[in-house]
C-alpha cells in the first residue's frame, strides 16, 4: 500500500471511530431519545478536526500498527485528551454549556477504540508470523539472560521470519525470576543449571543476552554454555540497548576475542578530539590490520583528511574505498610508497603537512624476519628513522610509533629492530620538536600473522593444531584494542615514553587452542594438538617492561608509561651501516647484543 493510499485509510478509520464515540457516548446517556443538535454537531466537528490536526502533528500516522506499543498509546492519549479539552472550550465560547458526561464517555471511548484497533492489529499480524514459524522447523532456542535485552530480543524472536531461531526458555542468575514467564516464555533456572535446561526443553541453540556482564562473567558463562550446545551466539554491546538499536543483528557468534576476560580501554575523547579533529593525519602500514583500524578510529573524531600510506596498493584500495564509503566528509588521499625511501618519506611529508603521524608499517614475522634479518633491519629500523626524520623535517606535532613487547630483552630479529626503533624515537624526541612516541603491545588476535587464523585453517582441514610449546604464552589484544591504544597515545603523548596497556592476564597457547577447536564445534579428541618446538627467536614468556623501564603508576586507566631508556646512537648508525657488508649470523648476533640492556652497562661493545 502506497503513502497515500495508507494516510487515506488510516483518516478514514480514525473519523469512523471519532463519529462512532460520540454517537455512543450519547445513545449511553440516553438510548431512546438520543437526537443531534447544534452543539453536538459543532463539537463532533470540533473533535474530529482537532483529532486530525493533533494526530498529524504527534506523528501518529507514521507509525505502523505491527509495532504497537505502550509509546503510541501514550501519544494517542495525548492527542484524545487534547481534542477533547479543544471542544470543551469550544462549548464554553460559543454555548455557554459543557456536555461534561458525554464527553468523559466520548474521551474513553475514543482511547479505547483507537488503541484497541491497532493493538488487534499487531496482535494478529504476530499470531499469524509465529503460526508460520511453527509450521516450519526452526531451532529450540535458550535465551541467558531475562533481563531487558533478552525480553527485546525474545520478542524480536517471536516476531521475526528472518530467523528460524524460536525461544521456548530463558536461564537467569536471578532466582527470583526461576518459574516466572516473562515474554509469555518461562525462566527455566540459572546458568548452572543449563545442562537440564538443554535437555529437558531440547535446546537446539543458545544466546548470550547479557550485554552489561563483565567480561570475566561473560567467558564463564560462554564456556559453561559451549559445553551444553554446539551453538552459541551472543548479543555483544550495551550501547545497542541503552541507544535503542538492539536488534537481531546485533547477535553474533561467539569469538575467540570474547574470551580475553578484561574491560577494553575507554577512551578520553574529548582530548583525542582535541588532537585530531579538523587536523591532517598520516598512517604508514595503513593496509595492514592494524593502520587500517587506527585509520577506523581516528576518522570517528573528524580530522579533515587522512593519508594512507603504504607498500601493497590493494590493501591501500581497499581501506580507501571502505573508509570513503563510510565517512563521506573525509578526505583520504593515498599515498603508495616505500618507507626505506627516504626522499619519498620527506616529499609526502612537506605535501601533506599532517599534525599526527601514526606508524604502523613493519616486518611482524618472527620466524621470518630470522631468515632475513637485513629485510627486517631495512624496514624497521631505517624506514622507522626515515619516516621520523622525515616528520621532524615537516614539524609534525606528535609521531606514534608502533611497537611489540617482543622488543622487551629481545631474542629475536624481529624484537631487536622493534627495540632499536622505540630507541630511534625516543632519541628524536631528544632532539626535535615533535612529540615522539612509542606503544607496545602483546599478539593482536585477527592480525595478519597472528596464531588465530592459522588455528582456524588447520581445525578447518580436520587438525592437527600445531602449538610450539605446552607452557608457551602470550599477553593478547584485539585489533580496537590495540588500535584504540595508539589512538589514545597521541592524546597523551609528552614525548618520550612507551605506552603500554595492561592486557590483563597472559594466555596460555595450548589453552587458546584448545578453546578455538570447541568453539568451532569439536571435542579436543576429534582434533589433535601437536607441540612443533619452539622456533629460533621465539621465548616463552614475553615481558612489557624491562627493568630499567619499569614506571610504578599508571598515567590512564589500563594504560601504563615505561620511563625513557638512554639509545645508543652510534651503535645505532654504526648497524645500519655495516648491515648490507656482513652476513646473516653476524647481523642477528648484532642486532641480539646491541639489544641486550645489561650489555651495555658490564662490557665494551665490540661493534665499533
Amino acid at each position: 500500500m502506497s503513502y497515500k493510499s495508507r494516510f487515506t485509510f488510516l483518516i478514514t478509520i480514525d473519523s469512523l471511530i471519532v463519529l462512532l464515540s460520540i454517537y455512543l457516548s450519547h445513545f449511553f446517556l440516553n438510548p431512546y431519545a438520543a437526537k443531534v443538535n447544534l452543539i453536538i454537531a459543532v463539537s463532533s466537528l470540533v473533535l474530529l478536526g482537532s483529532h486530525h490536526l493533533f494526530s498529524y502533528v504527534f506523528r501518529i500516522y507514521r507509525s505502523a500498527w505491527r509495532y504497537t506499543s505502550m509509546e503510541e498509546l501514550a501519544g494517542i492519549f495525548t492527542i484524545v485528551t487534547s481534542s477533547v479539552l479543544l471542544t470543551v472550550m469550544t462549548q464554553l465560547v460559543f454555548f455557554h454549556t459543557v456536555y461534561e458526561r458525554a464527553l468523559i464517555i466520548a474521551w474513553m471511548l475514543h482511547i479505547l477504540f483507537l488503541g484497541g484497533v491497532r493493538f488487534a492489529c499487531r496482535f494478529t499480524l504476530g499470531l499469524k508470523r509465529m503460526n508460520n514459524k511453527l509450521r516450519t522447523p526452526g531451532k529450540r532456542t535458550l535465551i541467558i539472560g531475562a533481563g531487558d535485552s533478552g525480553r527485546i530480543l525474545a520478542r524480536q524472536l517471536k516476531a521475526t521470519e528472518q530467523t528460524d531461531l524460536i525461544p521456548v526458555a530463558f536461564a537467569d542468575d536471578n532466582l527470583q525470576l526461576k518459574n516466572l514467564a516473562i515474554s509469555g516464555i518461562d525462566v527455566k533456572g540459572t546458568v548452572d543449571d543449563l545442562s537440564s535446561i538443554v535437555k529437558e526443553n531440547k535446546i537446539e541453540h543458545i544466546i548470550i543476552a547479557m550485554p552489561s556482564a563483565c567480561p570475566k562473567r561473560t567467558k564463564e558463562v560462554i564456556t559453561q554454555a559451549k559445553l551444553v550446545c554446539e551453538n552459541v551466539q551472543i548479543l555483544p554491546k550495551i550501547e545497542d540497548l541503552v541507544l535503542g538499536k538492539l536488534s537481531i543483528s546485533s547477535i553474533k557468534d561467539v569469538s575467540v576475542e570474547d574470551l580475553l576476560g578484561r574491560e577494553e580501554v575507554e577512551l578520553d575523547v574529548n582530548a583525542i578530539a582535541d588532537k585530531i579533529n579538523g587536523r591532517t593525519v598520516l598512517v604508514t602500514g595503513a593496509g595492514g590490520s592494524i593502520g587500517s583500524e587506527i585509520c577506523r578510529q581516528a576518522a570517528q573524531f573528524n580530522p579533515s583528511q587522512i593519508v594512507l600510506l603504504g607498500h601493497g596498493e590493494y590493501s591501500i584500495y581497499k581501506i580507501e574505498r571502505e573508509l570513503k564509503q563510510r565517512f563521506k566528509h573525509i578526505d583520504f588521499p593515498t599515498v603508495i610508497a616505500d618507507i626505506q625511501d627516504y626522499g619519498k618519506m620527506v616529499e609526502v611529508m612537506e605535501q601533506f603537512q599532517p599534525e599526527v603521524v601514526y606508524h604502523a608499517a613493519a616486518h611482524k614475522h618472527v620466524p621470518l624476519m630470522e631468515r632475513n634479518p637485513e629485510a627486517a633491519v631495512k624496514n624497521n629500523i631505517i624506514g622507522t628513522k626515515n619516516v621520523a626524520e622525515a616528520a621532524s623535517a615537516a614539524h609534525v606535532k606528535t609521531f606514534v610509533m608502533i611497537s611489540t613487547d617482543k622488543a622487551v630483552n629481545p631474542t629475536s630479529v624481529m624484537g631487536a629492530t622493534k627495540r632499536i626503533a622505540e630507541q630511534i624515537v625516543q632519541h628524536m624526541d631528544t632532539i626535535s620538536s615533535t612529540r615522539f612516541v612509542a606503544v607496545r603491545f602483546g599478539n593482536v588476535l585477527g592480525s595478519r600473522g597472528s596464531v588465530i587464523p592459522l588455528f582456524k585453517e588447520q581445525i578447518k582441514n580436520g587438525g592437527p593444531v600445531t602449538v610450539t610449546h605446552p607452557e608457551m604464552v602470550r599477553y593478547f589484544m584485539t585489533i580496537p584494542e590495540a588500535s584504540r591504544l595508539v589512538i589514545q597515545a597521541s592524546a597523551l603523548a609528552n614525548g618520550g615514553e612507551i605506552f603500554v596497556l595492561d592486557m590483563g592476564e597472559p594466555v596460555k597457547i595450548v589453552d587458546l587452542a584448545k578453546n578455538l577447536i570447541r568453539y568451532s564445534g569439536f571435542e579436543n579428541e576429534e582434533i589433535g594438538i601437536e607441540y612443533s618446538g619452539i622456533r629460533p627467536g621465539e621465548k616463552l614468556y614475553e615481558e612489557l617492561l624491562n627493568e630499567n623501564e619499569v614506571h610504578p603508576e599508571q598515567i590512564y586507566p589500563k594504560i601504563y608509561v615505561g620511563k625513557s631508556v638512554k639509545a645508543e646512537l652510534a651503535q645505532i648508525k654504526r648497524l645500519i651501516n655495516r648491515s648490507m657488508d656482513i652476513s646473516d649470523a653476524e647481523l642477528k648476533k648484532m642486532l641480539l647484543f646491541m639489544t641486550n640492556e645489561q650489555s651495555y652497562e658490564s662490557k665494551e661493545v665490540e661493534y665499533v
